[in-house]
């Protein structure tokens, strides 16, 4: 399996497990699961976040189709798992999230009255560790049942842990397959500076790389994204929203954030398109921050 570590932290196949929690209030350990059918005409996501200190779990799970319709199964107050499978377990619903096979397969379930799934998330040309955070991401085939019905499609998931401040930075965060096969992934938090964000691309039935001198522009339509600009070196790629999956986060304090989740289309400048997810991470004092880094004078 390649493994590409951007950081100084060591990666192996033991980070697939749970981590020892750290004593800060928002030290968190979560862990996403998106999909999108080959045709986009099917999307969702799954996150797990642990909050120990906090003393408790947040549980999503979204569902959208390309006419924008939405299924999600929200949970702000989960009970902490206590197992090694992430069991949790809520009002109308059951989930669990297992390593099959550390770095190479997992398999999230879902019961509810709402939505159902049971997919398998295959690991497709490596795991990219983050440098800036303890942070792993995984390009994958995904396959299994969404409400019963048979999928297959492509996606990304990742796991992380660590201090989460989800009320003072706001972040832009893409991951989408192309039609040529390729994955791409990029992301950019909005912190004053501009630094070699993480971000890498996989071809087709090849090795995952690292992409040095990636960038995000992002254009909003009032307080929703319409479309953000990836900037990577030699051919830049667009995506636009096509459904929303969004989440509004409470913090212990009160203060409240955004979080428009979408499935989007991509389309890169040699012609190229592709389905995915982005999200656009908004804190109460978002609008102050730089979206677009070549706007500036």
């Amino acid at each position: 399996m390649r493994i590409v570590n951007m950081g100084e932290w060591p990666l192996d196949t033991e980070d697939e497990r749970r981590h020892e929690p750290g004593g800060e209030p928002l030290w968190n350990e979560s862990w996403y699961y998106d999909f999108v059918s080959e045709d986009g005409g099917l999307g969702g996501y799954v996150r797990l976040g642990l909050y120990p200190t906090w003393g408790r779990a947040w549980y999503w799970a979204c569902v959208v189709d390309r006419d924008g319709g939405l299924v999600a199964v929200i949970d702000h107050e989960a009970p902490l798992p206590g197992s090694e499978d992430l069991a949790v377990a809520g009002d109308g619903y059951t989930a669990s999230h297992g390593t099959t096979e550390p770095f190479t397969s997992v398999r999230v379930r879902l019961a509810s009255e709402e939505l159902s799934l049971d997919l398998e998330w295959r690991t497709a040309g490596g795991v990219y560790g983050y440098a800036i955070i303890p942070r792993y991401e995984v390009p994958c085939v995904v396959t299994g049942t969404v409400n019963g019905a048979p999928f297959h499609g492509y996606g990304e998931r990742d796991h992380s842990w660590g201090v989460r401040d989800w009320w003072s930075i706001s972040w832009l965060w893409s991951s989408g397959r192309m039609e040529d096969g390729a994955f791409l992934h990029g992301m950019r938090p909005n912190v004053g500076v501009e630094l070699d964000w993480p971000a890498f691309q996989v071809p087709d039935g090849g090795k995952l790389a690292h992409v040095a001198g990636f960038s995000a522009a992002t254009a909003f339509d009032g307080d929703r994204p319409s479309e953000s600009v990836l900037r990577f070196p030699g051919c830049a790629t667009t995506v636009r929203p096509v459904a929303f999956a969004p989440v509004t986060l409470t913090g212990p304090d009160g203060r409240v954030a955004e979080f428009p989740r979408a499935m989007c289309r991509f389309t890169a400048e040699d012609g190229r398109t592709g389905w995915g997810w982005t999200e656009w991470h908004q804190p109460p004092d978002w609008r102050e921050h730089v979206w677009d880094p070549g706007s500036r004078v």
